[in-house]
């Protein structure tokens, strides 16, 4: 019976177990539910409107049911769509995908439950916001961000009443009238207007605290107009809003004062580049809550008030780039409440001074920046106790002193002293920092030896900057590194005498520094198949010998080849692709044929200068248009220079001096971004020392760079210029140079006209040529900026113009060996100059010549017989300096001398009487002297 009864519950046990999976699996299958055909449909009618060129979208087209489509997200019950995110993801930076673009189709109004909306980051450029997107009624988050939205925002969107996030922020182009439509969403906790323009809401504080709920503002870029804050009334937000972010707009300090009221959960604060001027108000007291503070690149001064020892959750402090001064160590005193939490701590860019902090109670520190202080003295013993320091950054200070031991610091990762004064050796405990990415020690006076110990547990470090140091490597032939770096710089260490081998295990190499490095050994081939990534190589300043191979198949992407100041020999080889090659001062040899049979066609400076290149110039610049910078000076070439460099309309700088060139100076007016055209000795539009002849082009005033001023910021590099006859080297400041040298060819003709309009040339020099005629009357046009004239050693003609007068800059002149004739024009400037300036026009007259013109003997004023009596008195003085003058005073000389001396010679009485008269006067003087001292020592008594 037992046994029958068992049986009959097992049986119905796997009934009911069989009818429960079945009814689940059934459940499952019901619960599958699809999207609805109505919404699947508005989705597909929405998406024609767009231009999806990546096939974002794809899913749309291949899968029935669309709540498993990109972008969209059901309701697991309704299956309703409530979350339509298209937004582009810009943080991914290797992605290929292109961003939507086209128009927004209004058929999404029929996602009924729509609550949350994104298609940030998509191109919509030129399109107003729809006002349609009022009309989501279950809508809670609208993100709209940078879609390139025009136009004013229409008020329909307060009807979004149950708005929780609205983001509207870099649609520049959006135009805010008023921010009414705003007040009426109370629900709103996150607002986003960053990057609108803002300046004509006057009242944008009211409208803020009309939203009770908001939590989270940001008005960061939005021109917020500048009024007296402190005198608003109190903020409906003052108990909800935690973050605030109102960076880089035009604020008074009086926000300081709002901020205080506004809230008493604030946890971020953010008034980056505010232009916040003065000490920082002490109204900090009650911010307990506050965990980051942003006060960044403004203009606030003295220390950090004592109202921060209240902010005992204060996780993050940025306070760089401002002018706070004062000790440090009082500065840091007043974060003493924070020494248990605080994590980010940058100081950096202030003129604070003192030694390093005591940052011992400062546990929890993960960044640490003090860069560009007057921060001195030793750097602390106890670093290593920083377990949690992930980025330690001390560059452009004071430090001085020998390197700590660094073993404690377990989780640094970013370790920058660069540009301080720290000696002695580098600790080997150095090596033992496993989690060290990026170690930068250049510009400090560490020597002594690194060897294989000073990295032996760096697996993960990928960019070393030891540069400018007197530190030698000492590292195994056979030594293979722990790490792959990215980025190396061993400039000025003693790298050599032999090439690095160590350097072939390196793959991911993109920047490659060694100048200066004692490498006198030639290149071996493996390094040229280093790494596919290498841009940037710099082995300049070297001896390193033998010849570059073919470079051209090598499918290499230079940013920058410089191997200048070596001993490199042999033909040129095909170029590699590169923007800067910079091969100067080398042996290279032979033509320069290969340019032209693979252009680089990206190449924006080429340096090629004293080699021993020899042939004619290359005629395929018309391949180059990118250059910038060309300079094939000191070498052999010879024969014409080609007419195609006359297509290179960006070129600033051109240099062909020192070779064998001939024939005609060649036109160069469509390069009006020329700052430097040097085929002599390093002038700018320096033609001179080569044997071109012909005439001086009238073109030259279409070169734009010396007519007008020109915004440019672009170095091109070292450039020595005869500047004022000395030669001097241009860097930074050549930008800023406009001068035409075209001395010593055998240019003939009269000096055009055209190079009076060149209105920000600072200096001329046509001498030594055979130009001839007059000098053309309107160089007043110049007066503004010429500072250099050479027109010396010519055979020019006829007066000095008087518009010369007007040179009032002018610190040098010469106009020596010419035929010029006339009076010197009167001038300040023109007076002051050397006779030699003036030298060898033997018709030139008038000071400082001391040829005087015809009438100056009479008097030099042609209208002195009818001037003044202050001009008779002149010509008076003048006439006393005379031949008869130095004649009197000689005679004067003679008779008094002889008359006295003779007499004393030749009459002994005399002699003695007259020496007795003194002998007789000395001691008089004597015993009255001391007839004085001995009464006033009486009197003292």
């Amino acid at each position: 019976m037992i046994a029958q009864s068992s049986l009959h519950s097992a049986q119905l046990g796997i009934m009911c177990g069989f009818i429960i999976a079945t009814t689940i699996c059934l459940g499952a299958e019901t619960s599958k539910i699809l999207c609805t055909e109505k919404e699947r449909q508005s989705l597909l009618k929405f998406k024609q409107g767009l231009v999806d060129e990546s096939k974002v979208l794809s899913s749309w087209e291949s899968q029935k049911d669309c709540c498993k489509w990109r972008g969209i997200k059901c309701h697991n019950q309704t299956g309703r769509v409530i979350m339509l995110d298209l937004s582009h993801n810009i943080s991914d930076v290797f992605s290929v995908e292109q961003p939507l673009a086209g128009e927004i189709n209004p058929s999404i109004l029929e996602l009924r439950e729509l609550n949350y909306l994104d298609l940030s980051f998509n191109i919509f450029n030129g399109l107003k916001v729809p006002s349609f997107m009022g009309s989501f009624q279950q809508l809670k988050h609208l993100k709209l961000a940078s879609v390139g939205f025009v136009g004013p925002i229409p008020h329909q969107l307060g009807n979004l009443t149950g708005l929780h996030t609205l983001d509207l922020s870099m649609n520049y182009l959006l135009t805010v009238n008023d921010l009414d439509w705003l007040t009426r969403l109370s629900s709103l906790r996150y607002l986003n207007l960053s990057s609108l323009n803002l300046s004509e809401i006057v009242n944008w504080s009211l409208s803020m605290s009309k939203l009770p709920s908001l939590i989270e503002l940001q008005l960061s870029s939005t021109s917020l107009p500048d009024l007296n804050l402190s005198s608003l009334p109190l903020n409906n937000f003052s108990n909800s809003l935690e973050i605030l972010n109102l960076s880089a707009n035009h604020l008074s300090p009086s926000i300081f004062s709002w901020i205080s009221n506004i809230s008493n959960k604030l946890v971020h604060i953010g008034l980056m580049a505010c232009q916040l001027q003065g000490p920082i108000p002490d109204v900090f007291t009650n911010m307990a809550s506050l965990v980051s503070l942003d006060l960044s690149y403004n203009q606030l001064e003295g220390g950090l008030p004592k109202s921060f020892r209240n902010m005992c959750s204060l996780e993050s402090l940025i306070l760089e780039s401002n002018k706070f001064s004062g000790r440090l160590y009082d500065s840091i005193k007043n974060l003493s409440c924070a020494e248990e939490t605080m994590k980010y701590l940058h100081l950096s860019g202030n003129p604070f001074w003192g030694p390093f902090p005591d940052l011992t109670k400062f546990s929890s520190l993960i960044e640490l920046f003090i860069d560009g202080t007057n921060m001195s003295g030793p750097l602390p013993n106890n670093l290593s106790q920083f377990s949690k320091l992930n980025s330690l950054s001390l560059v452009h200070n004071q430090l001085s002193g020998s390197l700590p031991d660094f073993t404690g610091l377990s989780s640094i990762r970013l370790l920058f002293l660069d540009n301080n004064k720290l000696n002695g050796s580098v600790p080997e405990s150095i090596g033992k920092l496993s989690s060290l990415e990026m170690l930068f020690l250049s510009s400090n006076s560490l020597s002594g030896v690194l060897t294989e110990a000073h990295f032996l547990n760096l697996s993960h470090l990928n960019s070393l900057d030891i540069s400018h140091n007197p530190l030698s490597l000492n590292l195994g032939s056979d030594w293979i590194p722990p790490f792959q770096l990215e980025s190396l710089n061993m400039e000025s260490c003693k790298v050599g005498p032999a090439f690095p081998k160590w350097l072939q295990t390196q793959k991911k190499l993109h920047s490659l520094h060694m100048p200066s490095a004692r490498i006198s050994d030639s290149i071996p081939v493996w390094f040229w198949n280093l790494s596919t990534t290498l841009t940037e190589l710099n082995l300049s300043y070297n001896q390193i010998h033998g010849q570059l191979p073919n470079l051209s198949p090598k499918k290499k992407n230079y940013f920058s080849l410089d191997l200048s100041y070596n001993n490199l020999s042999g033909p040129f080889p095909l170029l590699p692709s590169a923007t800067d090659l910079i091969l100067s001062n080398n042996m290279f040899s032979g033509p320069l044929s290969s340019l032209c049979e693979r252009p680089a066609l990206q190449l924006s400076r080429l340096d090629l200068s004293n080699n021993q290149l020899s042939g004619e110039l290359p005629s395929c610049w018309i391949h180059y248009e990118t250059l910038l910078f060309l300079n094939l000076a000191k070498n052999n070439f010879s024969g014409n220079i080609p007419l195609s460099l006359s297509h290179l309309k960006y070129l600033m700088l051109l240099r062909l001096h020192d070779n064998n060139l001939s024939g005609e100076m060649p036109a160069l007016e469509n390069c009006k971004e020329l700052r430097v055209v040097d085929l002599g000795r390093n002038k700018l539009t320096d033609l001179s020392d080569n044997k071109i002849s012909g005439f001086l082009p009238e073109c030259l005033n279409n070169i734009t760079a010396m007519s007008y001023d020109v915004t440019d910021n672009t170095i091109l590099g070292l450039v020595q210029v005869v500047w004022k006859g000395i030669e001097i080297e241009f860097g930074q400041n050549l930008k800023h140079l406009r001068s035409i040298d075209i001395s010593s060819n055998n240019l003939g003709g009269k000096i055009p006209e055209t190079f009076t309009s060149l209105l920000k040339m600072v200096s001329l020099n046509l001498s030594r040529n055979h130009l001839t005629g007059i000098i053309p009357g309107n160089f007043d046009k110049l007066s503004s900026n010429l500072e250099s004239l050479d027109l010396s050693r010519n055979w020019l003609t006829g007066t000095i113009p008087a518009s010369f007068s007007s040179l009032n800059f002018l610190s040098y002149l010469d106009l020596s060996y010419n035929n010029l004739s006339g009076r010197i024009p009167k001038s300040t400037q023109l007076q002051s100059f050397d006779a030699s300036s003036y030298v060898g026009n033997l018709q030139l007259c008038g000071q400082p010549l001391t040829e005087d013109c015809p009438g100056d003997e009479i008097d030099q004023d042609p209208g002195a017989h009818n001037g003044s009596e202050d001009d008779k008195d002149e010509g008076e003085g003048k006439g006393i300096l005379s031949f008869g003058f130095f004649v009197s005073i000689g005679t004067g000389y003679f008779m008094g001398f002889w008359g006295v001396c003779g007499t004393f010679l030749l009459k002994s009485s005399w002699r003695y009487a007259y020496f007795r008269f003194l002998d007789d006067t000395r001691d008089w003087v004597y015993k009255r002297i001391r007839t004085v001292q001995a009464k006033i020592t009486e009197l003292r008594r």
